[in-house]
Parts: C-alpha cells; structure tokens; sequence
C-alpha cells in the first residue's frame, strides 16, 4: 500500500465519494481554489466546478442549517467547519435539527450529513482556535462522532461516514494532519462503531483515540522497557462506543487508563470511566487513571501549550499510580 499524508487520506476519500456518488457535495469557507484553511479541499474544486465545492459565507449556522435541508431533500452535504471552535456557532441546527429531524418525522426523512471539524492544540493557535469539543456533542441523541488516528482510518472512517444514513461529525486532529501512514487504495471504508487495538499488552490498557494514541504508543513503549507491557485501545468512534473492545481489553489487563486531548472535567474519559465502572468492575485491579488536558484555555505560547495538554510523562505517572 502506498504511504500517504493525514490531509492528503481526508482528501482522497472526498475525491473518492464525489467521483463514486453525484448526490455529495461540500460545502464551507474558503474550500474552494484555496484549498480550505488546511489545503483538505486543493484540487477539488478544479476537479468538479462551483457547484459541488460550494464556498459559503463566514456563518457557520447558516450552511450548516443549508446542509441539513439539502440533506432531507436527497444530497449528502459534506460540510467543513473552519475550526471546530466554530462549531457552537451550528450548534442548534446540528442538536436540534441534524440529530433530531428524522425522529421527529417518524423516520420518513434521513439526514446523511458529515460535519468535518478540524480539532485540537498543538500549534500554538490559541484557546478559542485549539479546543478539543467532542464532550459537549457526546449526550446528543441522534448524532455520530468520529475520530480516526491514522491516515488509513482518516481515509476508511471518512467514506463510511459519507455513506451513513445519520448526521456524523467527523473530527480530524490538526496535530495529525502531517502525520504518515500505509493507506488503502481504491474504495476503501472502515465502519463506524469498531475500535482498534493498535497495540497488544498484558499488564495495563490505555484508552484513547485521535491526536493522542501516538502519544499512547510511544508511553506504551517507554512501559515497555521497564517491563510493563500495555494494550492501547483506539476507540475510533466514540458514538457509537466499541463496548464490547472496551471490555475485553479491561478484562484483559484489570489496570486501565483513559486518555483524552480535551479538558478532564466532563470529557469523554469521564464517560468511558463510567462505563468501565458499570462493565467492568470486577475485573479492575485498580481504579482508573485519567490523563487528559487541564481544565484551563489553551495557551498560545508553546511551553505553556505543553504544560498544559496530556504527555508521556503523565501517563507514566499514571502508570505509576496503577500499581502502588
């Protein structure tokens, strides 16, 4: 399989289900000959005219609201959020209506809606352009979430997105957007609700999805030379939640932590806790550990930006504590 850049697998799979399904088209600012903020969009507009890239004004609940009636009226709408933290702005027609309109209408309307929302710290951006927001759409009944962390699952988790009958929001980690990978050619997809075990262990798990399962895996192999050797659980999707590999991978090693980019306090680490607590409490040789980024706004400044976001050496820490 050839290797490919993060931003370039997201771009495939775009490339690859405006080629395969005349009903999709994508909608946002800026997507159009520039490319989008991150360049996802380069090309695409070139390849298949205005009328299927359609460059929207700066207002994110107006296309977003667009998007959920062309929707309900027979097209797959693809839409990108500059930002995520511009999300709130969408935030009532993606709770109220996107989630909420085919339940409403007895199932006699579909919405098959991907909202792309670039996420997460590490460039310096700042705290309203860096914010991990995955926590506030998790209680939104209706509404897929999804957060691959590979390029091939950037590219396989996009498609399945595209092609689901549901409202899915699509968050891509902007710290792995130059990240590189084996990926898959040709039609490609990976469903929605399956984690990934990207690393086998025996003595602990680490949970965790997006920007932060590499910061995982290179814990797991710091564990791993001082003889501790860990699971690292991918969740991939986080709504629909992989239960089943959840369990098995607590049952597994009895010491487990939750690791999230987003704020500790009422995270999705807070929820997979939970819900090992209510599985998976016999099992549990400890009690779970959670790293996860301080309940502050995200700092421009690099030291701080670093101080602040989960590390290694937290979940050594945490590692640490699983086994006092």
């Amino acid at each position: 399989m050839p290797e490919m850049y993060f931003s370039d697998a997201i771009r495939a799979a775009l490339d690859e289900a405006l080629t395969r399904d005349a009903s999709v088209v994508l909608m946002g600012e800026d997507i159009g000959p520039y490319g989008g903020a991150f360049g996802i969009t380069r090309g695409l507009h070139e390849k298949y005219g205005p009328e299927r890239i359609i460059e929207t004004p700066i207002s994110e609940n107006g296309f977003v609201g667009v998007a959920v009636g062309a929707a309900m009226t027979g097209l797959r709408p693809v839409v990108e959020i500059m930002f995520m933290d511009f999300i709130l702005l969408a935030a009532d027609q993606i709770i109220n209506h996107a989630a909420k309109l085919h339940y409403i209408y007895d199932g006699q309307v579909k919405v098959p809606l991907v909202i792309r929302a670039p996420a997460g710290a590490g460039r310096g951006y700042g705290a309203s352009h860096s914010q991990n927001l995955e926590n506030v759409f998790l209680s939104v009944a209706g509404l897929k979430i999804v957060c691959p962390a590979t390029p091939a699952d950037a590219k396989g988790l996009l498609a399945a997105a595209i092609r689901d009958p549901n409202p899915v929001l699509f968050i891509e980690p902007k710290a792995l957007y130059g990240a590189r990978g084996e990926v898959p050619e040709g039609d490609y997809t990976v469903p929605l609700g399956v984690a990934r075990l990207a690393r086998e262990g025996k003595d602990l798990s680490i949970i965790t999805y997006g920007a932060c399962v590499p910061l995982a895996l290179a814990a797991a192999g710091e564990l791993s030379e001082g003889g501790l050797e860990a699971d690292v659980l991918d969740l991939r999707t986080l709504k629909p939640m992989d239960l089943t590999a959840l369990e098995a991978t607590v049952a597994k090693t009895g010491r487990c932590i939750v690791l999230e980019e987003g704020p500790l306090t009422g995270g999705i680490g807070a929820e997979v806790s939970a819900r090992i607590g209510e599985r998976c409490f016999r099992a549990l040789k400890a009690g779970v550990q959670r790293v996860a980024a301080q309940d502050t706004p995200i700092p421009s400044a690099t030291p701080l930006e670093h101080a602040v976001l989960p590390s290694v050496a937290a979940l050594l820490a945490a590692a640490d504590r699983l086994f006092e």
